[in-house]
């Protein structure tokens, strides 16, 4: 075997991450670290279908309208068929992002008729998600029949949360069922570990708090790589204030809108993922770009509730930590929104969080100030990059003789 780092890697690698609305996607050449050769997203699956892909160097190699092809059962064809076209053939595998694994899935696995069933089995945990990140899968089944599939779990980075963290107050049968607080965003936040470690190692191993900050929202304490504590809890509803979900709310009022309101629990699943959060606070729009740049008294509202909700979600994971050395902002709200950060800092200063400002609206790498007790860091993140090292992980050497 060697590991000769001149010899060309062989084969590609395709990573899928399938949202609500969206499918991102990356191809790898496949090494023993993969190569970005071209990573694009779909927005609006199910409508438009418009596709933008840029290469390694970031220049725009597609962008267009694929709007004859909305939806996943007519998408994925013409999206396979674009793949190959850059791959020059079909690659070597497939790695998808699947929202939840469940109380017995962390490590990623290869995709088979009983592991596929075994995932549906978990939609009730992830209603909303989990179909959707199978969807892909089945598209990729019937057109590209004899390519390896890997599922890569969102919930796996934070496998090894233990009582009292993991615990809910219920009774303890309920937890032998599966009612426990499982974490979500762990892909992110693996790729946020690695590069912790790449930056340095006494950064690595700094109590730290990663806030991954998008239309989904979450924090997650860790120490060494490992996640401590996270504000997603059984499901993907639990913790901040998102997009258009609520985050942490009284079960009572859950109780109330089931049995005074009338709710079906079918109105209520509506309600608590499309219509709520940012977009049912203001009224206007779950986009935090749209309501900074508002001057409705609703839209300053809601931006106040999702950056309270951040700075107090913070303190609590310090406590898990014992104490904060560190706080990374990534995700798309995260990384670009440099308001954002500067209101969440301003809350937060008396943990000794200080940021510089000029640093802060440049954004990347550190922005703390001079005198913060806390470091600071932007860092973006990257999904389907841990999706491709999880598929590299399995697939045998491509630099063995």
């Amino acid at each position: 075997m060697t590991t000769d780092g001149a010899r060309p890697p062989r084969g590609s690698l395709f990573a899928l991450n399938a949202g609500s609305s969206s499918l991102k996607f990356a191809l790898y050449r496949h090494g023993l670290e993969p190569e970005l050769m071209v990573r694009g997203e779909v927005e609006e699956v199910e409508r438009e279908a418009r596709v933008t892909a840029r290469d390694a160097s970031g220049t725009v190699v597609e962008s267009d309208a694929w709007g004859e092809h909305s939806g996943f059962d007519r998408l994925m064809p013409k999206l396979l068929e674009w793949i190959e076209s850059r791959a020059g053939g079909k690659p070597v595998a497939v790695g998808h992002r699947i929202v939840h694994g469940g109380p017995s899935f962390a490590a990623p696995i290869w995709l088979t008729p009983e592991s596929i069933g075994a995932l549906r089995a978990l939609t009730p945990l992830a209603p909303l998600h989990q179909p959707l990140s199978l969807a892909p899968v089945d598209a990729i089944s019937v057109h590209w029949s004899d390519v390896k599939q890997v599922a890569c779990f969102d919930t796996g980075f934070h496998h090894r949360l233990r009582p009292p963290v993991s615990r809910y107050a219920l009774p303890l049968s309920y937890e032998a069922k599966g009612i426990r607080r499982y974490g979500f965003h762990g892909l992110s936040y693996e790729f946020i570990a690695t590069r912790l470690r790449q930056i340095s190692l006494a950064l690595f191993e700094k109590r730290t708090v990663v806030a991954h900050l998008g239309s989904g929202a979450s924090l997650c304490a860790m120490r060494a790589g490992e996640s401590v504590d996270t504000t997603m809890g059984f499901s993907a509803l639990d913790g901040l204030v998102m997009g258009t979900r609520p985050g942490t709310i009284d079960p009572g009022i859950l109780l109330y809108l089931l049995q005074q309101e009338h709710m079906s629990p079918t109105d209520l699943e509506d309600l608590l993922y499309r219509h709520s959060g940012l977009a049912g606070v203001s009224g206007i729009s779950g986009d935090v770009r749209v309501l900074l740049e508002s001057e409705h008294p609703a839209a300053r509202e809601a931006i106040d509730l999702f950056v309270l909700r951040i700075a107090q979600n913070v303190a609590a994971m310090a406590a898990t930590l014992g104490g904060l050395e560190a706080l990374v902002f990534t995700g798309g709200i995260g990384e670009h929104s440099d308001d954002i950060r500067a209101m969440v800092a301003n809350r937060l200063g008396w943990l000794g969080v200080m940021i510089y400002a000029e640093a802060n609206r440049k954004g990347g790498g550190r922005i703390d100030a001079p005198e913060s007790a806390v470091e600071v860091w932007i860092i973006p993140t990257d999904e389907e990059l841990t999706i491709a090292r999880q598929l590299t992980s399995l697939l045998p050497d491509q630099h063995s003789e």
